[in-house]
C-alpha cells in the first residue's frame, strides 16, 4: 500500500530543517530579548541559546543542538520562560515545556482518499475524554466498525487542542496547534484519521478562533499586540483581527486551519462561535481564512467548512453558479433545534422564548428557508435585529440537530433530550430530522438515547476555580427550577472529577431492549437515507415550501431534490389527533404510523417521496 508524509510548514514554531536542524521563530513584538531553553541529556540539563532578532518583532534561531524528541521553551527578557504558542506537542501539559515534532514520521496510508460530497454527510459528534472509558484517540479508532454501520459519514471531533487539567470540553484551549495529551500524542491522533478514512468516515474538527481558556496562554507577556481593547468578548478582551499588527495574528489563525487540514488529513473544520469574533476590516478573517483554504486545496479533495454563528450571517454561506460554496458549506442552524425543542418540551426561558408564540411556524420556516430569524427582532436579545435573508441558500446549507454538546451540556445539570421528553415525540423529530435534505447531526450516545448526562467540566488551577463554579451557578439563576439558592447546589461542580466522569457514556446501555429499540431506529433511517435519499441531493438547489397549521400542530414542507424528484413531509407535532389533511399522491417513503391514516395521529411523520420521470 503507497504510504506518505504530510507537512504543513509554517513561519513560526519548531520546524525540522532538512539539513536535520531544527529552525525556531517567535513573534515577540514586546520582547527585547528572546532565548531557547532546551533540555538536552539524560537526565536532562538546560542549553539556553540566545535567538537573533529580526524586524517587525520577530525571533529566531537555527540549531543543530536539538532535534526530534527535543523538548523546549522560550526565555523572554532573560526571565520568564513560556511553551511555544505554535507547539505541536505539550507533553506535561499547557505549563510545560513544548517537544520538537517531526510531522513527516508519520506513513499514512490513505494516499487515495479524497475526502465525501457534502451531500453524503451524516455527523456524529463527539467528545474524546467521554466517548469511551479510555477517553483517548485510540480508543474511538476501536469504534470505527460501530460508527460506519451506525450510518454515519463524518465524525465530528469537539476541540481537541491542549487545554490546562485533566479534562475539559476543548473551548479552553491554549496550543492550538497541539492535540492534548491525555487523548495520545500527535501521531495517535493521526492514526485515528487514517483508520477513519479507511473506513470511509470523514473526520471534521471544532476549532475555537474567538478566545484562549483562561489558564496556559502567555502570549501577553510578550506579544499583547495579539489582543485588542477596540472590542471586547464574553471571555475578555478580543482577538486582535483588524488594528495595528493584525496580520501576524490572521496568519496564526490561517496557519492553524490549513494545519489541521494538511497535516493531520482533515476533512473539515467547525469554527465556533464566530458570532464572537470582532473584525471589522475588509474581506474580514472569516472570508480571508475561507478563501486561503480553499486555494491551497483548490479541486485536489472535499473539505468542508462549517459555522457556529449566532449572528446568522447569510452571507458566509453564499453559493457559486455552480451551487458550490464561496466560502463555507454549511451553520449549525439552532433555530431549527430551539424551535423543535419548544414543541417537544413546552420550555420557553432563555433564547427559547423567541420560539414560544409559534414554534411550528419556525420550524416551517426553517425547513423552508434556512434560518427562522433572518432580520426580525430577538426579544431574547432586547429586541435587536438577529439574521440575515436565507431563503435563497440550499438546505445542505443548514446542519441540523436534535442535541449537541452545548444543548445538552448548558443546561444545568447536563441532561439530554430523551430524559426530557417521551418516546412518541422523541421519534417523530427523529424521523422529521434525520430524513430532510439538509445534513443532520447526532450527539454521542443519543442513537441508543443514553440517559448519561453531558455536564460541564473542566480543571482549572485554584485562582480560577472558585470563579468558574460561582459562573456556572449565576447563569442558571432565576430560571425555573433554580430560584432558590438551594437549589442551585444541585448543578454539577464543574471541578469536580465526578462530574467527568459521570458525563462518559455507558456503553453497557445499547444491550438493553429499550435503548436497542432506539439504535436500530437510528440504523433503520440512516440507511434509508443512504439509500433513498443522498443520490438525490447532489446539485440541491433552494427550492422548497413549507406550509404550518399551527393551531392543529401540523406542519408539511415539499423539497425539489437534485434529481427534480419530490420530498414531502406531513407531521403532526402535536398530543391530539388532526383532522382533514389529505396526503400527497406519492409513495411513502417512511411513515412513524401506518401510511394514509385518517386522522393523523398525534406525534406522527410520514415522508413521501415521487421520482422525478413521474408526472406530477
Amino acid at each position: 500500500m503507497e504510504t506518505l508524509s504530510r507537512v504543513h510548514p509554517m513561519p513560526f514554531g519548531a520546524e525540522l530543517l532538512d539539513n536535520g536542524s531544527i529552525r525556531f521563530q517567535l513573534w515577540a513584538p514586546a520582547a527585547c530579548r528572546v532565548d531557547v531553553c532546551l533540555a538536552a541529556g539524560n537526565p536532562p540539563r538546560q542549553i539556553t541559546l540566545a535567538m537573533d532578532a529580526e524586524p517587525g518583532g520577530w525571533f529566531r534561531l537555527v540549531s543543530n543542538r536539538a532535534c526530534t524528541g527535543t523538548r523546549y521553551r522560550f526565555r523572554i527578557d532573560g526571565d520568564r520562560q513560556v511553551p511555544d504558542p505554535a507547539s505541536r506537542f505539550q507533553p506535561e501539559d499547557v505549563h510545560g515545556p513544548s517537544e520538537v515534532i517531526d510531522p513527516s514520521a508519520w506513513a499514512w496510508r490513505d494516499a487515495g482518499w479524497r475526502g465525501r460530497p457534502w451531500q453524503e454527510a451524516v455527523i456524529y459528534e463527539l467528545h474524546i475524554g467521554c466517548y469511551t472509558p479510555q477517553g483517548d484517540f485510540a480508543a474511538v479508532m476501536e469504534k470505527l466498525d460501530y460508527l460506519a454501520g451506525l450510518g454515519v459519514t463524518a465524525i465530528e471531533l469537539m476541540p481537541v487542542a491542549d487545554f490546562p487539567g485533566t479534562c475539559n470540553w476543548g473551548y479552553d484551549g491554549t496550543c492550538l496547534f497541539a492535540p492534548d495529551s491525555r487523548y495520545g500524542r500527535p501521531e495517535a491522533l493521526k492514526a485515528l484519521v487514517d483508520a477513519a478514512h479507511a473506513h470511509g468516515l470523514m473526520v471534521l474538527l471544532d476549532v475555537v478562533y474567538n478566545h484562549f481558556g483562561p489558564e496556559g496562554n502567555y502570549l501577553h507577556l510578550y506579544a499583547p499586540q495579539f489582543f485588542t481593547d477596540r472590542h471586547t468578548t464574553p471571555w475578555g478582551a478580543a482577538i486582535n483581527f483588524d488594528g495595528e499588527s493584525a496580520d501576524q495574528v490572521r496568519q496564526f489563525y490561517i496557519h492553524n486551519a490549513l494545519f489541521w487540514l494538511e497535516e493531520y488529513h482533515l476533512d473539515g473544520l467547525r469554527l465556533d462561535a464566530v458570532h464572537a469574533i470582532a473584525d471589522d476590516s475588509q474581506p474580514d478573517i472569516l472570508i480571508e481564512l475561507a478563501d486561503c483554504v480553499h486555494a491551497h486545496f483548490g479541486c485536489t479533495r472535499h473539505i468542508h467548512l462549517v459555522l457556529e454563528n449566532d449572528k446568522n450571517a447569510a452571507r458566509y454561506l453564499e453559493r457559486a453558479a455552480d451551487n458550490r460554496p464561496r466560502h463555507y458549506v454549511a451553520q449549525w442552524n439552532d433555530d431549527i433545534h430551539h424551535a423543535l425543542h419548544v414543541l417537544l418540551t413546552g420550555e420557553t426561558h432563555g433564547y427559547y422564548r423567541d420560539y414560544a408564540g409559534n414554534p411550528l411556524y419556525h420550524l416551517g420556516r426553517c425547513l423552508a428557508e434556512g434560518f427562522a430569524y433572518q432580520g426580525e427582532r430577538s426579544e431574547y436579545r432586547d429586541g435587536r435585529p438577529r439574521g440575515e435573508p436565507s431563503a435563497h441558500l440550499p438546505a445542505a446549507a443548514f446542519v441540523l440537530f436534535l442535541q449537541n454538546h452545548d444543548q445538552t451540556g448548558n443546561r444545568a445539570c447536563g441532561e439530554r433530550i430523551a430524559a426530557l421528553v417521551g418516546p412518541e415525540p422523541l421519534r417523530a423529530a427523529l424521523a422529521l430530522l434525520l430524513l430532510a435534505p439538509s445534513p443532520p447531526l447526532l450527539f454521542m450516545g443519543q442513537e441508543w438515547g443514553s440517559t448519561r448526562p453531558f455536564a460541564f467540566f473542566c480543571d482549572f488551577e485554584a485562582d480560577i476555580r472558585d470563579a468558574v463554579v460561582a459562573g456556572r451557578r449565576r447563569m442558571f439563576t432565576g430560571l425555573p427550577g433554580f430560584s432558590d439558592p438551594r437549589a442551585l447546589e444541585r448543578i454539577p461542580d464543574p471541578q469536580d472529577p465526578l462530574t467527568f466522569e459521570h458525563s462518559k457514556l455507558d456503553w453497557e446501555e445499547r444491550r438493553r431492549p429499550a435503548h436497542r429499540a432506539w439504535l436500530t431506529l437510528h440504523r433503520e433511517l440512516l440507511e434509508l437515507r443512504q439509500r433513498e435519499l443522498t443520490p438525490r441531493l447532489q446539485n440541491l438547489a433552494a427550492r422548497q415550501t413549507a406550509c404550518t397549521q399551527p393551531d392543529k400542530r401540523v406542519l408539511s414542507a415539499r423539497w425539489v431534490l437534485g434529481d427534480d424528484s419530490v420530498l414531502f413531509l406531513l407531521a403532526n407535532l402535536g398530543a391530539e389527533a388532526a383532522t382533514g389533511f389529505t396526503p400527497p399522491p406519492y409513495p411513502v417513503l417512511y411513515t412513524t404510523h401506518s401510511g394514509g391514516q385518517q386522522p393523523l395521529p398525534a406525534w406522527s411523520v410520514t415522508w413521501y417521496l415521487r421520482n422525478g420521470e413521474t408526472p406530477p
